[in-house]
């Protein structure tokens, strides 16, 4: 139980007395304020306002509190408030220095976190929740959060050393955008299957995608580098070199995306204990070597051209740029 003051405001509006006053004279009584410091030669004392002990055993200890009103008279509390009785929390949470509630949810049967949260959130822009009160997510939904926030930052940098591992094996900046051009089909087709089969990307769904970085390119690479070992050897153009490329390589190729594909499809298919945790990884896996593989043998000879006559006409603007002229002396 608690006991609460309720002021009725027209009479002490009518007694002169200001709902601040009351409120400080009340913070003054039970607030437990710091009003002064009292300094001793080594040690400093803290001087706390309160009432003395005995009137802070019981409610009617308040009706021996006064609040000063306009005219500078002091007025009893009980002259315009009395105090009533209510139920209340035995104990009150609090996350930092702040009081706390916690409001749990369960999922429907077929029901994904990530549509769940936006509901939530949602939810709460609606009613209009005020300034002063901050929702946070805790526990799985708070995870999921942290892992769509770091999301780009692990995509960018699974290319970025991607990238740099296959500029430093060809030595070349344009042939490893080649081979990353594979990425995006890939992606797109493991998204398409995660649609298809109505889920979310969840944190699985994104480690198959990350996982799909370094298979897919695999085919772009087994053309980009007979491709070039051709040209260099054999010293054939760019077109004749990638067109070669492309029939010797089709085999190994489908090859190694089907025994990729067949060993993702236990994970896409399998059913039993923990399968909807490891179903979007399959599916992930499935829906992009899918998709890559018939689009690999069109786009990555095109993208190959392009960058070719990219660099040679980067290594002709070089080679046209006037040299520098050598000083003369008298």
């Amino acid at each position: 139980l608690q006991s609460s003051v309720v002021i009725d405001r027209d009479t002490a509006s009518r007694l002169g007395v200001a709902v601040q006053d009351i409120d400080n004279t009340l913070g003054d009584a039970f607030g437990q304020r710091q009003v002064s410091n009292i300094y001793k030669g080594l040690n400093q004392y803290h001087v706390v306002l309160e009432v003395a002990p005995e009137f802070q055993q019981s409610p009617d200890a308040l009706k021996s509190i006064y609040v000063p009103s306009k005219s500078g008279k002091l007025v009893p509390l009980s002259a315009f408030a009395h105090y009533e009785p209510s139920n209340t929390a035995l104990s009150v949470n609090h996350q930092g220095i702040f009081p706390a509630i916690t409001l749990s949810f369960n999922l429907a049967p077929g029901a994904s976190l990530g549509p769940a949260v936006e509901h939530i959130e949602a939810a709460r822009h609606e009613i209009r929740v005020p300034n002063t009160v901050h929702a946070t997510f805790q526990g799985t939904a708070q995870a999921f959060q942290d892992s769509l926030s770091n999301q780009p930052v692990l995509i960018l940098t699974a290319l970025a050393a991607v990238y740099i591992v296959l500029g430093i094996l060809y030595e070349s900046f344009i042939h490893p955008i080649t081979i990353l051009s594979t990425i995006p089909s890939a992606g797109i087709g493991a998204l398409l299957a995660i649609q298809f089969i109505k889920s979310d990307l969840n944190i699985i769904a994104l480690i198959g995608i990350i996982l799909l970085i370094g298979i897919v390119k695999k085919n772009a690479i087994l053309m980009i580098d007979f491709a070039v070992q051709v040209e260099r050897e054999e010293g054939t153009s760019p077109v004749e070199a990638i067109y070669k490329a492309c029939l010797l390589r089709f085999r190994p190729i489908l090859m190694t995306t089907m025994a990729a594909l067949l060993g993702a499809m236990p994970l896409a298919l399998g059913t039993g204990v923990g399968s909807e945790l490891r179903r979007p990884l399959g599916i992930t896996i499935v829906g992009g070597l899918i998709l890559s593989q018939m689009l690999t043998l069109f786009t990555t000879p095109v993208v190959y051209i392009y960058m070719d006559r990219l660099q040679s006409w980067i290594q002709g603007a070089r080679s046209h740029a006037p040299a520098p002229v050598p000083a003369h002396s008298d």
